[in-house]
């Protein structure tokens, strides 16, 4: 079917349904840990036994986690859309393309990925880093996790930007509206934007409309209100 042209924004909030932790759990810790002793190019210079333990255990409660209503409900929004959806997440799982989704671009990276940063190849992966396995392609024992940290880049901004200023809607999705830049693609967006959050986040004053409740529930009754009930 033709329909508009959608920008879809998730955080860990439509993940936590599926049991993985977000950031900000526990006043601000992330499994136990200050995200800036496990996410940040500082601590893994001081510490990388620390920071690549931290990450070989979220991959490994990454394949216990299974997607659930709000992530399939994305994957058939993108059935009906097609080209015309964007998904972009803040989150390194792959509970989306688990779910069936394919056009999801992650800005800060994935946990089943591996860079080399003597070769500057990414490689899948599935394995501990923990115990310096070597490149696939270069041999170098340089492998870090393909994440995004506090101070870096987040990938593919360029292409984010040209899908909002083209997009006919705009909906962000479990997100704290406090880390930059995903926080100002409401800004960013041309057309009219949405939230749906558990509760307000820190920018839902700047979205036309805003709702709260589960993502498990609120995301199927969205896509159904915009391409129809399921069939």
């Amino acid at each position: 079917m033709n329909g508009p042209r959608v920008v879809v924004l998730t955080g860990a909030g439509i993940s936590a349904e599926s049991g993985l932790a977000t950031f900000r759990d526990s006043g601000g810790l992330w499994e136990g840990h200050d995200p800036m002793q496990v996410a940040t190019p500082e601590a893994y210079a001081d510490d990388p036994d620390l920071v690549l333990r931290f990450y070989d255990e979220r991959r490994d409660a990454l394949a216990h986690a299974v997607p659930n209503a709000a992530h399939l409900a994305l994957a058939r929004l993108e059935d009906a859309l097609g080209d015309d959806l964007l998904l972009v997440t803040q989150n390194v799982d792959d509970l989306h393309e688990r779910a069936g989704s394919r056009r999801v671009h992650h800005v800060h990276g994935s946990l089943r990925s591996a860079w080399c940063t003597a070769c500057d190849e990414r490689h899948d992966w599935d394995g501990p880093l923990l115990h310096r396995p070597p490149c696939p392609a270069c041999g170098a024992r340089d492998l870090r996790p393909d994440i995004v940290w506090f101070g870096e880049v987040p990938h593919g901004l360029p292409l984010v930007e040209d899908a909002l200023e083209e997009c006919d809607l705009f909906v962000s999705i479990g997100t704290s509206g406090l880390v930059y830049p995903a926080a100002a693609f409401v800004h960013w967006a041309r057309g009219s934007t949405l939230e749906l959050n558990l509760e307000p986040s820190a920018g839902a004053t700047g979205f036309a409309q805003s709702r709260q409740g589960p993502a498990t529930v609120l995301v199927p009754q969205w896509v159904e209100e915009l391409v129809g009930p399921a069939v």
